[in-house]
């Protein structure tokens, strides 16, 4: 599993104008279904699964990242969006931190194990300081695009 096919073209937003958590997800889940990873017509139910996941725990995990997700059975693959957020949104993180950098992560129900594989390599890369701060300072989706080619590349390396 890669990084960079999980994430679909179109499916990077590297200026987000939502300034909440709610209108970030909002925002990413419409660049999800642009992109063509998820039908239009899930987009309120996506939306309500999501914020109510959050509802239930914060998906901000703390140093500028979180990592909303939702296993859906109209969801046909894989497929997650990046939001970058220069000013930053309170996700309720657990460090109580403003969030910058944002994988909103669709999954089909009928695929655990690949959720979690997908969830494995979010983090991997997440957990990477220097990952995070280039992450952080991309300033177009091409940027970010390049980034998890890159992340990739490593993980083929090594």
């Amino acid at each position: 599993m890669k990084l960079s096919k999980l994430v679909p073209p179109g499916a990077i937003v590297s200026r987000l104008t939502g300034t909440d958590r709610d209108s970030v997800v909002r925002e990413l889940v419409d660049a999800l279904i642009r992109s063509g990873a998820a039908d239009a017509s899930l987009r309120d139910e996506l939306i309500n699964r999501v914020l109510e996941r959050e509802r239930r725990g914060s998906t901000g995990f703390g140093k500028g990242i979180a990592v909303p997700h939702v296993k859906h059975k109209s969801v046909k693959g894989l497929a997650a969006a990046v939001g970058l957020s220069a000013t930053g949104i309170d996700f309720s993180s657990l460090d109580k931190q403003p969030v910058f950098s944002v994988f909103l992560l669709l999954s089909p129900e009928d695929r655990p194990e690949e959720h979690l594989q997908a969830m494995e390599l979010i983090f991997k890369n997440l957990s990477k300081e220097t990952f995070r701060r280039f992450l952080r300072q991309a300033v177009s989706p091409e940027e970010v695009r390049n980034l998890l080619e890159e992340a990739d590349g490593q993980h083929a390396a090594g």
